[in-house]
């Protein structure tokens, strides 16, 4: 029987230092040299192969990201959540600091009239795979490229944006830099889903959360 796929709560998945974002576990854990980070992944694998539930792994000179998601089954499932539980407890007993408030998921998004159409184009140019309507990098390098339908058609609009999905309780602190460093909040309606900013020359991005999408 296949593993029922679950939706821990967004601001707590699992172990504290684990949150739910964009259909997967995350997870960054600071090390204290690219050695170390190396050295914990490898005893990740270890953990990961027991469970037959391999994670994607980001190996940096000075922090380890991982991400953890059932693909047989269509999203995380509890054993997921087992295998996040025994990855932080490894964490902690070889002294890594979790940093949750880090974790964050790019997305680039394209405004089209015509997603169908255009989607071919961007598979081929990007060396990608369309998933779910959108462009999805086979080896994890790039952004997934999504495509939202506008009826607009003016020449000068908009077109590409950058959503930026972080934890519920990092959100507020990321919108509130931005509109430090010289943007203005353009459309909140929509928060705690997403939050639209501008930069000073109108340019938009949007500051996106798990919360309020169902």
């Amino acid at each position: 029987m296949a593993e029922q796929t679950t939706r821990p709560g967004v601001h707590r998945a699992g172990p504290a230092d684990w949150r739910w974002l964009l259909g997967a576990l995350r997870a960054r854990f600071e090390t204290a040299s690219f050695g170390a980070g190396a050295a914990f992944v490898a005893a990740v694998g270890r953990l990961a192969q027991e469970a037959d539930r391999p994670p994607d792994a980001d190996l940096r000179a000075g922090h380890v990201q991982l991400a953890l998601r059932g693909r047989d089954a269509g999203g995380v499932t509890a054993r997921d959540v087992r295998l996040a539980e025994r990855i932080s407890a490894l964490a902690s007993d070889r002294g890594l600091s979790a940093r949750p408030d880090r974790v964050q998921v790019l997305e680039l998004a394209l405004d089209t009239p015509a997603p169908e159409a255009v989607l071919p184009f961007w598979s081929a140019v990007l060396g990608g795979c369309g998933a779910d309507g959108s462009v999805v990098d086979p080896a994890g390098g790039l952004p997934p490229l999504w495509f939202q339908a506008t009826g607009s058609t003016a020449p000068d609009r908009q077109r590409f944006h950058l959503d930026v999905t972080v934890p519920p309780e990092a959100a507020d602190r990321r919108i509130a830099a931005a509109v430090a460093a010289g943007g203005r909040v353009v459309d909140d309606s929509r928060a705690p889903a997403f939050v639209v900013l501008a930069d000073p020359d109108g340019n938009r991005a949007c500051v996106c959360t798990e919360l309020g999408r169902d």
